[in-house]
């Protein structure tokens, strides 16, 4: 599907806005959709807030994979920024190498949180980011005057701020003083554009979800707009960031090029083709804390670039833990990656899908126990192997014939109708956490029915089992977008596919075989402090291990695994090895040193611009004096195992 790259005027904002109220059904139609993630600032490491915003879009996304949609989540690492400067002197590193480390530290927790991403950007990488922030500076070059300035910056928010938007003096989002600064920047005007921003909102041209924070921003652009910088000085910046095109004593404003990330991610300024296909964004998910810039600033810039506005920003709220602020001063930050392996990945997808989706929602570790102990082992797994369990016992694992009375019509079209009227709509104004509720009373509706049915008074009765078979089906397709290995594991079990179509009917036919599987096992509550010795190990040695069980790897481990497809571009002799060659592979988004001993099985020229599959996410290690980053997948005796046909560099493999 292409895209054209128009210019927005206030016409054809109208006529835009006119079919915004078709833009549900228009997307069931369209083969497309595309996602992003705010692009987080990696000054720190990640924390259970990043957790929750990756698993509502990689939530959304799958949702959109249901009803057959191509879709595309860009997610990354906002790199260009004074705080990561800071953050990289103060731990005496170049900015460098600490982007480089923490940015590896997100990407890995998205992995191990079994979100699915395209492209994962970060914005100091050159050649994939740069061409399309400089581009877009030129596009918007009318609106773009360079003048003296004085105001007070908030290097947490890198954001300038009046005397009137401060708390008793601090910044509201960081409690903290800003510093005053003085330098001559580039400005952009953002006055131009009030009229347009406020009927593109208003009309749900962007469409601003929940509508709290669409009136938040419509208030916000009826008490007048003012020009804002859009670049710093190359001294304050410390040379970090992507260079102003003509002029070498400014860097952009790193909200300029960050916001851009959306757009370089599927080609902007190198590959058109692929900008074609995906832009304009379909949903922009964020956090309350950045809705002006997503909402006003971005939006402005585009129209003044001639390109479109993404097509909805979906806000949600942030984490408290145990009725408090995550603070470093109270030692409550959690850390996402140490709780997935005390608990695992899918129950606190689980648990974080079920806080509100638009307001603060509190965790608690011994919350999280109880409500998935309850919820997925009581109600749902219980209740998936009680149905498996009994038909293998009782008809040999193949689903036995039935007659659906009056009874079992009426759930069918209970399922339905939840599905139709009330999963849907919840899903589509991502109200995510209302959707997984409806699933899970879906859940207690069908354990309501195989309790009164009694199948182990009729044992050779089929029509219960086939009929909650069937329904059992649906609710694991509906589990899809908040559980997804869980999901994929129980429809295996059952033998079928996630096909959205088959909810509420009953496709699972008698001799059709199944199995019984338990999904979900009780787990008891430790505080951190009483976590399991190879997680403190791990933790203490800086290092992430695979756990193992019963000498077998469970899903959500081997999900932490990120093969992605390469293209070898170099090809050397390693200068310290007569066996080792030393290869850069692009994967797209970034590239690749990797040390390997391909040499005496390969030449030189048959590994160039040869396509292979890369373990991304291995530790670096130095063979005989020189860095690998990664490795190749290859059979024992050196083949390489490659794509059967070209495919895109970075694509994942799974």
């Amino acid at each position: 599907m292409r895209k054209k790259v128009i210019r927005l005027t206030a016409k054809k904002i109208k006529k835009r806005t006119r079919v915004a109220k078709k833009a549900a059904k228009q997307q069931k139609k369209s083969k497309n959709f595309y996602i992003t993630t705010a692009i987080p600032y990696v000054n720190a490491d990640p924390h259970i807030g990043h957790a929750l915003e990756f698993i509502q879009t990689d939530c959304i996304r799958r949702y959109y994979q249901l009803l057959g949609c191509k879709t595309f989540l860009t997610t990354g690492a906002d790199e260009n920024s004074l705080k990561n400067v800071q953050a990289a002197e103060a731990k005496g590193v170049t900015p460098q190498e600490l982007c480089a480390t923490n940015a590896e530290k997100f990407r890995r927790l998205a992995i191990s949180l079994g979100m699915e991403f395209d492209s994962f950007l970060r914005s100091s990488v050159p050649e994939a980011h740069f061409p399309g922030s400089q581009k877009l500076w030129k596009r918007c070059a009318k609106d773009i005057y360079k003048k003296k300035y004085k105001g007070l910056y908030c290097v947490g928010c890198e954001a300038f701020y009046t005397e009137s938007e401060l708390k008793e003096g601090r910044c509201p989002e960081h409690d903290r003083k800003p510093e005053e600064v003085e330098e001559e920047n580039y400005f952009f005007r953002l006055s131009k554009y009030q009229k347009q921003l406020e009927r593109l909102i208003r009309t749900n041209a962007l469409r601003i979800i929940p509508e709290t924070r669409k009136h938040e921003v419509l208030s916000f652009v009826r008490s007048g707009l003012e020009d804002f910088s859009v670049s710093r000085s190359t001294s304050r910046a410390k040379g970090w960031g992507v260079p102003v095109p003509g002029d070498a004593s400014q860097i952009m404003y790193v909200w300029f090029d960050a916001l851009n990330i959306y757009q370089t991610a599927v080609g902007f300024g190198t590959n058109e083709k692929l900008y074609n296909q995906w832009w304009p964004c379909d949903c922009h998910v964020i956090g309350k804390g950045i809705l002006r810039f997503h909402a006003v600033y971005w939006p402005a810039i585009l129209l003044s670039a001639g390109l479109q506005p993404p097509k909805s920003v979906f806000v949600h709220g942030y984490i408290t833990v145990e009725g408090k602020k995550m603070s470093k001063s109270l030692g409550n930050v959690v850390n996402p990656v140490e709780l997935i392996d005390r608990c695992g990945a899918e129950r606190l997808r689980y648990f974080l899908l079920h806080l509100p989706a638009f307001d603060d929602g509190d965790f608690s570790e011994r919350a999280l126990v109880e409500r998935t102990n309850h919820e997925l082992v009581e109600n749902f797994s219980n209740l998936f192997y009680r149905i498996t369990y009994f038909i293998e016992k009782n008809f040999g694992g193949t689903v036995p014939k039935g007659r659906p009375g009056k009874n079992e019509k009426a759930v069918q079209r209970r399922f339905t109708e939840t599905a139709a009227k009330k999963f849907t709509p919840a899903m589509e104004s991502f109200r995510l956490h209302e959707a997984l509720g409806h699933v899970m009373e879906l859940s207690t509706e069908l354990n309501k029915y195989f309790q009164n049915a009694k199948p182990w008074e009729h044992p050779r009765d089929g029509t219960p089992l086939y009929v909650s078979v069937n329904l059992l089906k649906d609710i694991c397709i509906l589990l899809y977008p908040f559980l997804p290995l869980t999901s994929e594991r129980a429809l295996k079990a059952l033998g079928c596919g996630r096909d959205i179509n088959a909810i509420g009917s009953l496709s699972l036919k008698p001799g059709h075989r199944i199995k019984s599987e338990k999904l979900f096992e009780k787990i008891e509550h430790k505080p951190a402090a009483m976590a399991a010795a190879p997680t403190e190990k791990a933790k203490s040695s800086g290092k992430e291990t695979i756990r193992m069980a019963r000498g077998l790897i469970p899903f959500e481990e081997f999900a932490k695994l990120d093969l992605r497809i390469g293209t070898i571009t170099d090809v050397k002799d390693h200068p310290n090895a007569d066996k080792l060659y030393v290869m850069q592979v692009d994967l797209g988004t970034e590239k690749k040193q990797i040390v390997n001993g391909m040499k005496g099985i390969y030449r030189k020229d048959e590994l160039q611009n040869r396509q292979v599959i890369v373990v991304c996410n291995m530790e670096p290690k130095d063979f005989r004096g020189v860095r690998s980053d990664a490795m190749l997948l290859a059979a024992d005796d050196g083949t390489l195992l490659v794509p059967v046909k070209p495919l895109i560099s970075g694509m994942k493999v799974r």
